[in-house]
């Protein structure tokens, strides 16, 4: 449900903006496009602003009292930032105010929702469930689209029922995120951390469905408690100023800037310009009218939604990372210079009224966008969340993901702030600013980005400490754990999902 609220959150705004009975209570018929594009741009980007701020916030509560009650309070304070909204009729600054309650609730829980999940489930299955994270904020997308296509077609523009229930619809998962987690368990890795182990013991024994005193129960505490006690002599469960420290060491230091760089090579792709504002992206390809452009957003929706399901079901712990990132990087950016190349030649944003995208390459533009969104669902769309979940050693990870997460927001907010400026000024510019980026994000993989696929949360430091390019370290890694394991020493490393399956059929 916190990926829910991120999803639907990222997805009714731009099309309920475009709603007439909108557009009539705010006035927006009589605002000139200078004042419109700041208007835009403010009520979509107090969201960022309220997530920033979220994760800052988040980070000294979920030290100090855990995962579960804090996304507890997360939908508490997203229910209230949507009832705002909903009762800002004619009052923008009603709508700044619950915009930035609703992202102070969806920045936290952007945050803590991955954590959660990763010191939950076994490295076997840990992608996966990470990518149902990112699943479930595609599929809420989708009903964020297409709720502001039913409610233009079926209510008339003349009553305020029609935007007023997009904004209601907030309510359905802040509150489904506040009854879910009252009946699941705490963290059992922060569990450990806090010293609770009989706690933790009986939260893993339900989580993996093994009697008490399993093998495999005894293995998995055993090694989050090693590795708690090397944190614990290296300073790690010191306060913020030596966690800095510990960040500072070269193996920490490396993760960190990767985590942050793919979050914001993320946002450069130009995909919460889609999600923000494809109405007006697909009237600036010539698609125009209000109806013609909530369909082709909903289409959009439901092909990106897909093919993230696809790839994170079948795909992400088989393909793995890295060569994911540089698939998806390739077909991107030849999807984003299409759509730059044809609203360039066709002079589509300066005839924007005409309707002059409807011919053969106006249709093949459109479709380049619905392209676009199936590379960038196997690549950039779940693998920097997942990268940051999972990377991380646990003395440090929270602060860690506060960097990341905050690179995350402080992206979005520059995107979604700057891009109807963009479209209004530079035009089909803002396409291949976008392609560029993503021709970078493939040559920095390629460069930088190891292939994390397998490696226990407790072992990422084996990895991150291997010299040379990216795409030699995992080589270096399994080396030197064969070597390990030669001589005797545990390999802590990679529960396979054959290996899974073996303990558990011993039951």
């Amino acid at each position: 449900m916190g990926s829910a609220m991120f999803g639907y959150d990222s997805a009714f705004i731009g099309g309920t903006m475009s709603l007439p009975s909108f557009k009539n209570r705010f006035h927006l018929n009589s605002t000139n496009q200078a004042e419109l594009a700041a208007l835009k741009a403010n009520i979509v980007s107090t969201f960022q602003a309220g997530c920033f701020f979220g994760v800052i916030l988040c980070y000294f509560v979920t030290e100090r009292i855990g995962r579960r009650w804090p996304l507890m309070i997360c939908g508490a304070i997203f229910n209230i930032g949507a009832v705002l909204q909903l009762v800002s009729t004619g009052k923008v600054g009603l709508i700044y105010g619950g915009r930035a309650l609703t992202g102070l609730a969806v920045g936290a829980s952007s945050m803590i929702v991955p954590v959660y999940i990763s010191e939950s489930c076994p490295p076997a299955i840990r992608g996966r469930l990470i990518g149902i994270f990112e699943i479930f904020l595609q599929f809420f997308q989708i009903f964020g689209f297409w709720v502001n296509y039913g409610v233009n077609i079926h209510i008339s523009p003349k009553s305020d029922a029609q935007w007023h229930i997009p904004f209601a619809l907030q309510l359905i998962p802040g509150s489904l995120l506040v009854i879910c987690m009252f009946f699941q368990p705490e963290s059992p890795r922060w569990l450990l951390n806090a010293n609770r182990v009989d706690e933790a013991r009986k939260v893993l024994q339900r989580l993996r469905g093994l009697p008490e005193g399993h093998e495999y129960l005894t293995w998995e505490v055993n090694t989050v408690l090693t590795q708690i006690e090397e944190e614990s002599l290296q300073g790690a469960k010191k306060g913020f100023v030596a966690k800095l420290r510990e960040i500072a060491l070269p193996q920490n230091r490396v993760r960190l800037l990767l985590g942050i760089a793919l979050m914001f090579i993320q946002n450069m792709s130009g995909i919460n310009a889609l999600n923000y504002f494809s109405p007006s992206i697909f009237g600036a390809i010539g698609f125009t009218g209000t109806s013609v452009g909530l369909l082709a957003t909903g289409i959009f929706g439901i092909v990106k939604a897909s093919a993230t399901a696809i790839f994170m079901i079948w795909g992400i712990d088989k393909l793995g990372r890295r060569l994911s990132l540089l698939i998806g990087s390739s077909g991107a950016s030849i999807a984003l210079f299409y759509i730059g190349g044809y609203t360039h030649i066709s002079g589509s944003f300066e005839h924007i009224a005409t309707g002059s995208g409807k011919t053969p390459a106006g249709y093949a533009a459109i479709a380049m966008i619905y392209i676009f969104s199936v590379f960038y669902a196997m690549s950039w769309n779940g693998i920097p969340w997942i990268f940051c979940a999972e990377v991380f050693p646990m003395g440090i990870r929270s602060v860690c993901l506060v960097f990341t997460t905050c690179a995350q927001w402080l992206g979005q907010f520059i995107i979604v702030y700057s891009t109807p400026y963009m479209m209004k000024d530079i035009k089909s510019g803002t396409f291949f600013l976008f392609g560029s980026s993503v021709i970078f994000g493939l040559v920095f993989s390629w460069l930088l980005v190891p292939e994390t696929k397998g490696f226990s949360l407790e072992e990422m430091d084996i990895l991150f400490t291997r010299k040379g390019l990216a795409y030699t370290w995992r080589r270096q890694a399994e080396q030197h754990i064969h070597e390990n394991r030669a001589s005797g020493i545990p390999r802590a490393l990679s529960i396979t999902e054959k290996d899974t399956e073996v303990r558990i059929e011993k039951v």
